[in-house]
C-alpha cells in the first residue's frame, strides 16, 4: 500500500484515556496534522479516575463511525456502577456521568461497544486473548457479550458478570460462567498458565509473573500469533511494539504519558504520536 495511502485508511490506535480528554485532545492534534481524518481505535478505559470521565465519553461517542473502542474493564465498572451492581470506589470520577442529563443515551452506547474488533490484520481488545482462541473465535465470543450487554437486560448480565471462576475456558461452557471467562479475558487478563488458567491477582511488569504463569502473549502456541493483537491495560508495559503485539497504555491517567500509534502491514511503518500527561 501507497504509503499516502496508508496514512489516510490504516487506523491509529489510542491508549488508555482513563478520563483525560485534555491530554486526548492535545494528541489528537498531532494526529490531525499528519494522519487527517485517519480512522480512530480506542483500546478501552474511556473512563475513570481521570479529570474529565464525562467530556471524554461524549467526545468519543460524538465522533462516530470514525471511531471504534472495545470495552474496558474500568468501562464496565462504570455499567456496574449505574445498574446498581457495584458500588463507586473512593478513586472513581464517575459522579458527572451518572448525573448527566444524557445519562442514558452514553450508557446505551457503551454497553453496545465490543469487547474485540477485527480488521486489518489486527485484532484489538482491551487486556489479553486466551492462548486456545484464535481471531475468529475471539470476536464470535465477544459478540456473545455484546449481545448480552447490548440487549434488553444489561442487568441481567451485569449481576452474574463478576467473579475470577471459571478461571479456564472449555468449550462446554454454558450462560453465566461462559460469558465471564470471555470477559475477564478480554478485559482483565494480564497472566496465565500454558493451558490458559488465568491469574489476576498480580499487576506487575511482564517478567514478575506468579509461578507457573506468564504474559498472556508469551504463552507458546498461542492461536492469536499469525494476527497483530493490539491492547490497552497493562500500563507497566509501556509503549511496546513488537511483530504481531502493539501494547499501548502509557499510564496517561498516572501522569505518565498517552500515545497514538498508526497500524501499518510492515509494523516498520508504524507511525507514533504522545504527549505527557503529568
Amino acid at each position: 500500500m501507497d504509503g499516502a495511502v496508508e496514512a489516510l485508511t490504516m487506523p491509529v490506535v489510542i491508549g488508555d484515556l482513563q478520563g483525560c480528554l485534555p491530554c486526548l485532545e492535545r494528541l489528537l492534534a498531532k494526529v490531525e496534522r499528519d494522519a487527517p481524518g485517519a480512522p480512530l481505535w480506542f483500546v478501552g478505559d474511556l473512563v475513570n479516575r481521570g479529570p474529565a470521565s464525562l467530556q471524554t465519553l461524549r467526545f468519543v461517542r460524538g465522533l462516530g463511525d470514525r471511531a471504534v473502542s472495545v470495552l474496558g474493564n474500568h468501562d464496565l465498572h462504570l455499567l456496574a456502577v449505574a445498574w446498581g451492581i457495584r458500588r463507586a470506589h473512593r478513586s472513581d470520577t464517575l459522579d458527572d456521568i451518572l448525573a448527566a442529563p444524557d445519562r442514558t443515551e452514553l450508557l446505551d452506547w457503551l454497553r453496545t461497544r465490543p469487547l474485540a474488533h477485527f480488521e486489518h490484520g489486527h485484532l484489538m481488545v482491551h487486556a489479553g486473548v486466551l492462548p486456545a482462541w484464535d481471531a475468529q473465535r475471539t470476536c464470535e465470543l465477544a459478540d456473545e457479550v455484546r449481545q448480552a450487554l447490548g440487549g434488553p437486560d444489561p442487568l441481567g448480565f451485569l449481576k452474574t458478570m463478576y467473579g475470577n471462576e471459571p478461571a479456564a475456558w472449555d468449550d462446554s461452557l454454558r450462560g453465566a460462567d461462559r460469558l465471564r471467562v470471555v470477559v475477564n479475558a478480554l478485559s482483565r487478563l494480564r497472566f496465565c498458565t500454558a493451558a490458559g488458567s488465568m491469574e489476576f491477582d498480580t499487576k506487575d511488569a511482564a517478567d514478575a509473573a506468579p509461578p507457573g504463569h506468564m504474559p498472556w502473549f508469551r504463552v507458546p502456541d498461542r492461536r492469536t500469533a499469525d494476527v497483530t493483537v493490539v491492547f490497552g491495560h497493562w500500563s507497566q508495559l509501556g509503549l511496546m511494539q513488537l511483530p504481531g503485539l502493539l501494547a499501548t497504555d502509557t499510564g496517561c491517567v498516572w501522569g505518565r504519558a498517552l500515545s497514538a500509534v498508526q497500524l501499518a502491514a510492515d509494523p516498520a511503518a508504524r507511525r507514533v504520536w504522545q504527549v505527557r500527561c503529568g
